[in-house]
């Protein structure tokens, strides 16, 4: 399975977790289901079996560290509060922070440029920009970033 479609299902079931309290593993299965049944987001398997185990290290990464990750993410949201963002926004963004300051596995530049696609996709029009405008910043100062998340560990 791609990673892409691992992070849209993991996004939809952030999105979830968010609306309807739901648990992580609870989300994870929904949103699959979905997937594999109504596929209303037009996911492109190319015939790949989804595979829950990596979705669910993204949505329990994420879940279980939302409250650092949102600390952060208020250092770079210039002017904004994470409770003014949009749900889907605010999720690609703590998505997209868990996998670079969490994470070893993905390159931070190609993490910025997934999450940029998945707010171009499900976010409104300005959505891209501002994904790509508070990660971009984030980018710059990941080293430092990841040191602060140890720390804290």
């Amino acid at each position: 399975m791609k990673r892409r479609i691992a992070r849209e299902i993991a996004i939809q079931s952030l999105y979830q977790i968010q609306m309807n309290e739901a648990t992580p593993q609870e989300a994870v299965q929904v949103a699959i289901h979905e997937a594999e049944h109504d596929n209303e987001s037009q996911l492109d398997f190319s015939g790949d079996k989804i595979d829950p185990v990596y979705i669910i290290e993204l949505v329990e990464g994420t879940y279980k560290n939302k409250v650092s990750i949102d600390e952060l993410l208020e250092e770079y949201l210039k002017g904004w509060a994470m409770d003014r963002l949009s749900r889907i926004d605010r999720e690609i963004l703590r998505l997209g922070a868990y996998e670079m300051l969490y994470r070893d596995d993905v390159p931070p530049k190609v993490v910025v440029n997934e999450a940029i696609d998945l707010a171009k996709h499900y976010g409104t029009e300005e959505s891209g920009k501002f994904v790509n405008g508070v990660l971009g910043k984030m980018i710059k100062e990941i080293d430092e970033l990841k040191e602060k998340v140890l720390r804290t560990l």
